[in-house]
């Protein structure tokens, strides 16, 4: 123990929670928390956009299940980040962001890259809030720590001013805390038999789960339940996996039809928000039951016959214990989604085996498929050749798919990629990018290269934003339709010159080869797809 910066005081804290990574990018204002992190063992990891920091602490969060931290710089610094922020807060994913501020004596003086940034971040933060003392340092951690995992987990702001940051202070005097698991609510036991009773009378339940499960202690309950029952479950966002994809019991294209026939739906840890049509998309006889961590989202945009205030995998728990360790027991009901599923399955088929060139966008993600181990991570970062690999992918825990979530917001990638690789550095961490969103962060393949993160994307190019174009053209003509056509460009070639690997596949023969030599680079590649037209996807939601 010693007089240390304030920045020392910062990493101290950090390490007490177990933080392993530090993304940034450098500015003057927070320095002095590189320095900590060397002397206290966290590895600094530097991006080429702010933006980019911020999804990499998110993607950090969503691999370990602990918040993921950022440093920006003052002022811009804090802005670029803010996207970042509102990704993570939609999205329920805890994360700390610290963000640079010049010296306090300056404030409201026009010191260099003054705003009051805490004033900006609180809208879309669980807690923003400017360090005030450098004996408070540790203490202010702790609560951010604690708070971005609370109730529903999200982001969390520390505004540091650089005086905070540059003076000394003996560590020997700090109260020292160390980190705890975060509270989780169970649900309350007549709401519970209450489900149960639901259950065991239905003819026709379903089951929906998301992303909460990620952060419940009892995170292999929807597996258990589904193992012990026979109704059909659907999974969504970070749940993705957590029911294994032979499951009978499992479900992924036949949504639509069981919510509108179901005659009780019990949704884990989803809001009603345009995924399910606001609530609309389910039989309007339905008897709901919703579960969430936050009980003000329970009934919004559609009434629910027993709103659960609680933990996903702990009700999930709860209720099967209610049902003396038997789910619902409805093969018939079973059959019928199932007839559902392989109909549309088989419209995909044709196309998953089409030998036809340019490849098929369903036809690249089988092959991709085909080549992922058990503990690889699969990142979506794009519009309409994302959501085609989220449906031909089939992932297992500890497999992991990350997407942006509601806020669809694109540019996500390379910080869910870099964070997922120096987590799982033994795993293959893939990128599935649209053509579109590859011109977001593209430069951050210099880091990956500089920082030895080898990271393979593929990505499919249309030469469009297809997702919002088809429904553009189809509105207004191909004459009127602007702002969305692209080119064929070699992206491959941008990553080439980075460093990395590159590779440009215009037919389904040179596809495997390409896959496998990405895979064997041990570079930041880029497998750039030209892909054929498919209409797989028409019809979807883009606004």
């Amino acid at each position: 123990m010693a007089t240390v910066h304030g920045g020392r005081l910062v990493s101290q804290a950090l390490k007490r929670h177990g933080v392993s990574h530090l993304f940034t990018l450098c500015g003057g204002h927070i320095q002095s928390i590189y320095d900590g992190c060397l002397d206290d063992g966290i590895r600094v990891v530097d991006v080429r956009h702010e933006q980019t920091a911020g999804h990499a602490a998110d993607g950090y969060a969503r691999v370990t299940g602990k918040p993921g931290v950022c440093a920006v710089t003052a002022g811009p610094g804090v802005t670029d980040v803010v996207t970042a922020v509102a990704n993570a807060q939609r999205a329920g994913i805890p994360m700390v962001v610290l963000g640079g501020a010049g010296p306090t004596f300056y404030a409201d003086m026009g010191s260099l890259q003054d705003m009051d940034t805490v004033s900006l971040l609180r809208p879309i933060s669980k807690w923003a809030t400017r360090v005030v003392d450098i004996k408070r340092i540790p203490e202010y951690i702790d609560a951010a720590m604690r708070v971005a995992q609370a109730g529903v987990p999200g982001p969390v702001y520390l505004e540091m001013p650089l005086d905070i940051l540059m003076n000394f202070h003996d560590d020997t005097e700090l109260p020292l805390t160390g980190p705890a698991e975060p509270p989780r609510p169970a649900g309350d036991p007549g709401s519970i038999a209450r489900v149960a009773e639901l259950l065991r009378a239905a003819e026709r339940p379903m089951f929906i789960v998301g992303s909460q499960l990620r952060w419940s202690p009892a995170r292999d309950a929807a597996r258990r339940f589904s193992e012990a029952s026979s109704a059909p479950f659907f999974v969504n966002g970070m749940a993705r996996g957590s029911i294994p994809a032979s499951s009978p019991n499992l479900f992924s294209r036949s949504r639509k039809q069981a919510m509108a026939a179901a005659d009780v739906i019990v949704v884990f840890g989803t809001p009603f928000d345009f995924r399910v049509e606001y609530g609309r998309a389910f039989n309007p006889q339905a008897k709901i039951v919703q579960v969430d961590l936050d009980g003000a989202e329970i009934g919004r945009n559609r009434a629910v016959d027993v709103a659960i205030h609680g933990d996903s995998g702990l009700v999930l728990e709860q209720i099967l214990a209610a049902m003396g360790g038997t789910g619902p027991q409805r093969p018939e009901w079973v059959e019928q989604i199932r007839a559902a599923e392989n109909r549309s399955r088989a419209k995909m088929a044709a196309e998953i085996a089409s030998d036809a060139s340019p490849p098929n966008p369903l036809r690249v993600c089988a092959e991709l498929g085909k080549r992922l181990g058990k503990e690889d991570i699969v990142i979506g970062d794009g519009g309409d050749f994302v959501a085609t690999a989220a449906y031909v992918l089939s992932l297992e825990w500890p497999q992991l798919w990350m997407d942006p979530g509601p806020l669809g917001t694109l540019g996500v990638g390379p910080g869910y990629a870099m964070a997922a690789k120096l987590l799982r550095p033994h795993a293959n961490v893939v990128l599935v990018y649209g053509d579109g969103s590859f011109g977001f962060h593209a430069l951050e393949f210099e880091a990956m290269v500089r920082q030895n993160i080898p990271v393979v994307s593929v990505i499919g190019n249309d030469a469009a934003w297809t997702q919002i174009r088809r429904g553009q053209v189809e509105m207004f003509s191909e004459e009127r339709s602007v702002a969305t056509a692209l080119d064929y460009t070699r992206y491959d070639r941008v990553v080439e010159a980075l460093g990395g690997f590159g590779a440009y596949v215009e037919t389904v023969d040179q596809l495997g080869p390409a896959l496998d030599a990405a895979f064997a680079s041990g570079k930041p590649a880029c497998v750039n797809v030209k892909i054929a037209r498919s209409e797989f996807r028409k019809g979807s939601i883009s606004v």
